[in-house]
């Protein structure tokens, strides 16, 4: 009996450890087990945000890129990319390229027409003249970095050129028809304040011009570029004092036309709501800027042989036809807005983004030519400086009543033809400067 005894125990002492570690096993496997009992629900609801998310994804695909017609033009980009590589035919990239940047244009006027909802129509209308100038910009660079100056002045004049007359008046033609039984109104001290700018740019071109060909530098050469960059840091400064003056300053002074006539059309909700979200918008109106100025790196190279081919001078496919490529955005966007009676947007499109590129394209791109080591300056010779001073003055007067109709708008476009002519006709002195 005592042997017995003793074995349990012996045996009662060899299991202690292991019966006294089972129940902490037990609590921690009950631990485990609890806390991946609550994991599927988790688990199914990370699975119902992604799902969400990737609905949300496809249906935001599907509205831009699929939803509208005039996307059934979109294939022409990438053709026009292999026909670079593969045939060189320069004429064909040109029109092709032209052909895949129009969808892809409608699609930024309607993604920024989004994004307005959000942000209202002063800084929509700045968010869609910067990222249409986005293409000038690039493609300026791009020139820059080539030694190309002349083109990159005469594409930058032409897209002032293209904003203020063919943009706006094609605009203010559609609204007005559309809108024939009743006189738009929009913002004229906006109006007002944006003609001061553009005549602020024009001073700082007309000056190193009249220098130049009255031969009254100091130094031959160099006075005019040293001007031409101290004139361009006081644009820019300019063109700074603007924003902070028209976003943090007196906001309301410029956006207190479009808010009372969208409260007093609350009753017809056709588009007062957005389709996609702030950050899709966003997203989308950068990934549509990259596309369209890749596209138009293709189109810039095939100038010089799409010239040849359809027996056109560069100056005019520089100064005319290009900025019509490069402009296809606020295009878009401006006749949309305008058709939607949103003039306030349009002119912030339009003007703003000629304002833009005179105030700050321009002199960014003479200070960018400085760090290069690139003898750009304000010196867009005469002719050019003299055209731009004349659409200046008249859009001035356009604007100044506050009011348009389809009138002005076929004026405007009655001015373009004749700028367009007066380009066709014009022989370029400074060639020889590419």
């Amino acid at each position: 009996m005592g042997s017995i005894e003793e074995k349990v125990d012996l045996e009662s002492d060899e299991e202690i450890p292991f019966n006294a570690t089972q129940p902490t096993n037990k609590r921690q496997s009950f631990n485990f087990e609890a806390n991946h009992a609550i994991s599927p629900s988790k688990v199914s609801s990370l699975s119902v945000l992604r799902k969400m998310h990737q609905i949300s994804l496809l249906r935001s695909i599907y509205i831009v890129l699929i939803k509208a017609k005039i996307n059934v033009l979109l294939p022409f980009g990438p053709l026009a990319i292999m026909l670079h590589y593969l045939s060189r035919k320069h004429g064909f990239v040109f029109f092709f390229s032209l052909v895949g940047i129009t969808p892809l244009a409608e699609r930024l006027g309607y993604v920024t027409e989004q994004l307005a909802f959000y942000t209202g129509s002063t800084v929509g209308g700045l968010l869609n003249a910067t990222f249409g100038n986005a293409t000038e910009m690039i493609i300026s660079i791009y020139a820059l970095k080539n030694g190309m100056i002349r083109v990159v002045q005469q594409s930058l004049l032409g897209s002032i050129l293209s904003n203020m007359l063919l943009v706006l008046g094609c605009a203010f033609f559609c609204g007005g028809v559309v809108h024939n039984q009743k006189v738009q109104d929009f913002n004229k001290a906006a109006a007002l304040v944006n003609s001061g700018l553009l005549l602020m740019a024009v001073m700082g071109l007309l000056f190193p011009a009249v220098l130049h060909f009255t031969h009254t530098e100091v130094h031959k050469g160099k006075s005019e570029l040293a001007l031409s960059r101290f004139s361009s840091c006081i644009m820019l400064i300019a063109y700074a004092s603007y924003l902070f003056f028209q976003l943090k300053i007196q906001p309301n002074l410029y956006s207190s036309l479009d808010e009372p006539r969208e409260n007093n059309e609350e009753d017809s909700d056709e588009d007062e709501a957005p389709e996609i979200t702030q950050w899709e918008a966003i997203g989308w109106l950068a990934m549509l800027t990259l596309w369209i100025s890749v596209l138009s790196g293709y189109l810039v190279d095939a100038i010089e042989g799409a010239s040849d081919a359809m027996n056109m001078p560069v100056a005019f496919i520089s100064v005319i036809l290009l900025p019509i490529v490069g402009n296809a955005a606020e295009h878009a966007s401006a006749i949309m807005f305008a058709m939607k009676d949103k003039l306030d947007i349009t002119l912030g499109v339009a003007i703003g983004s000629s304002t833009q590129i005179s105030m700050f394209v321009i002199p960014f791109c003479v200070i960018v030519g400085w760090i290069m080591g690139k003898p750009m300056d304000l010196n867009f010779q005469l002719f050019e400086t003299a055209t731009l001073f004349i659409t200046v003055l008249v859009v001035a007067f356009m604007l100044q009543e506050g009011k348009s109709n389809y009138f002005k708008g076929l004026m405007l476009i009655l001015c373009y033809l004749i700028v367009a002519a007066s380009f066709f006709v014009h022989i370029d002195q400074s060639n020889d400067d590419d």
